[in-house]
């Protein structure tokens, strides 16, 4: 691998040969897991090719990803081709803003995600989760991706917003399923923003119910606000000018926060309880964990630290499902990788999906192995062998939420239950914002 600091002239990487005017946009959209795979095994670590919409860089070694991301991340925005997915659904939200208006915004938030403020969370976790659970009959046939979908939804709206979502997780699921169904639609891609496509108009829709609900949860808060929820923060900020921030600016932020707060946190906990019903010589060693730190009762923050193989269950099952597939970012001006100039209005592709299962950095890569992650492991591994969460100023700034929140109910699930997938469930995944199953998880249960 050569870190050349200076690039060649009308050089390009190597890269997969596309369609005349589509490039590689078909290909990728029927096989995406398997493109973006392909395309790092057949040409290294740096490939490229032409799309519509300009030339494409996939980056396949940590070290050109850290240079993106972290490095050299102020040479890199979002851009128009994540605009173009999550965009119609997030507005200008801290995970599309750029400049000025994301850092006040990621400002206002932080607060919420202060390790203090997490440990409080850490009862109102298992609370909804031990709602959730009662529900549950043993020998029931259940759809795990529903079950958790809706209890880190409500999890996370009293959590950051201070509101009970019980009337509202429907409507909610249900617009947020929709929308990523759309966003999967070829037409997207090739045809211009204002074609008023069939997918296009569905995620009007899906905005329209959501925005329904988030609107009202911002005049619930307007009304009665508080000390610390997000929405009574961004209610009072105040910029420069004086000027407050506008309702269309608050949804913004909380449709950011809702998708970003549950939804990834939610698929993580599917494709593990997934992953274990495969793997049940690691259910049974996570099982014995729990049993002798837990025994019948319910988890703590404190236990946390003696539960390390439980950690090591949800990194694992990060790494070879990761709740975010990839990442996308263009330059804005240019910049040099391998070698190679990677010119503005280009877009960037680093994919996680593609990095964890690397033979280089995980032996048997594609082995379900919690008890890989030892201190050993880690020292050794690039630092961007493993990033399920971002890197960089951009890093997700839900990450240690999100891990408390997967390992609380995780535990919690697994000291009760045993699952086992229904036979015949295929797994097949999307590979849009995130990496949630095109098809439901269905799982029987069967108490301990």
């Amino acid at each position: 691998m050569r870190h050349d600091t200076a690039a060649t002239a009308d050089r390009q990487p190597p890269g997969p040969d596309g369609l005349p005017l589509l490039g590689n946009q078909v290909a990728f959209l029927r096989d995406p897991y398997g493109f973006m795979t392909r395309t790092a095994r057949e040409y290294g670590d740096i490939a490229s090719w032409e799309d519509p919409s300009g030339r494409v860089y996939q980056l396949n070694h940590p070290d050109y990803i850290e240079q993106v991301l972290v490095q050299n991340n102020e040479n890199y925005v979002k851009g128009e081709r994540f605009q173009s997915v999550l965009g119609p659904l997030t507005g200008n939200g801290i995970l599309n803003s750029e400049g000025a208006v994301w850092r006040r915004n990621r400002h206002l938030i932080q607060p919420a995600f202060h390790p203090d403020r997490i440990q409080e969370y850490a009862t109102m976790m298992t609370d909804f989760t031990e709602q959730a659970l009662e529900s549950w009959d043993d020998g029931q046939t259940r759809l795990v991706h529903e079950d958790m979908m809706e209890v880190t939804l409500k999890i996370v709206a009293r959590a950051l917003f201070g509101v009970d979502v019980d009337d509202h997780v429907d409507t909610i699921g249900s617009a947020l399923e929709r929308f990523m169904e759309a966003s999967e639609s070829l037409s997207n891609y090739v045809l211009p923003p204002n074609v008023p496509t069939p997918a296009r108009r569905q995620i009007q829709r899906a905005r329209a119910d959501l925005d329904e609900v988030v609107y009202r949860l911002i005049e619930q808060r307007r009304a009665d606000p508080t000390d610390h929820d997000v929405i009574s923060k961004l209610l009072e900020a105040i910029d420069e000018r004086d000027t407050g921030m506008s309702d269309d600016q608050i949804r913004d932020e909380v449709v950011t926060l809702l998708l970003a707060g549950h939804e990834t946190t939610a698929l993580s906990l599917t494709l593990t309880m997934y992953l274990l019903s495969r793997n049940p010589q690691v259910e049974q060693r996570l099982v014995a964990e729990l049993e002798d730190v837990l025994g019948d009762r319910t988890p703590t923050m404190d236990d946390l630290a003696d539960l390390p193989y439980t950690e090591r269950v949800v990194k694992e099952s990060m790494r070879l499902y990761p709740p975010v597939p990839g990442i996308v970012r263009e330059p804005v001006k240019p910049d040099v990788i391998d070698g190679y100039e990677i010119e503005p209005g280009s877009t960037v592709r680093m994919h996680q999906w593609v990095v964890h299962r690397d033979p280089r950095w995980y032996d048997d890569p594609l082995a379900f192995r919690p008890a890989r992650w030892t201190d050993d492991l880690e020292s050794d591994l690039p630092k961007l062998a493993y990033f399920p969460f971002a890197a960089g100023p951009r890093r997700c700034i839900g990450d240690r939420f999100a891990m408390l929140e997967a390992r609380l109910i995780l535990a919690m699930v697994y000291r009760d239950y045993h699952l086992e997938l229904v036979p015949g469930t295929d797994l097949d995944l999307m590979a849009t914002v995130t990496a949630r199953p095109k098809h439901e998880i269905p799982m029987t249960v069967h108490e301990r």
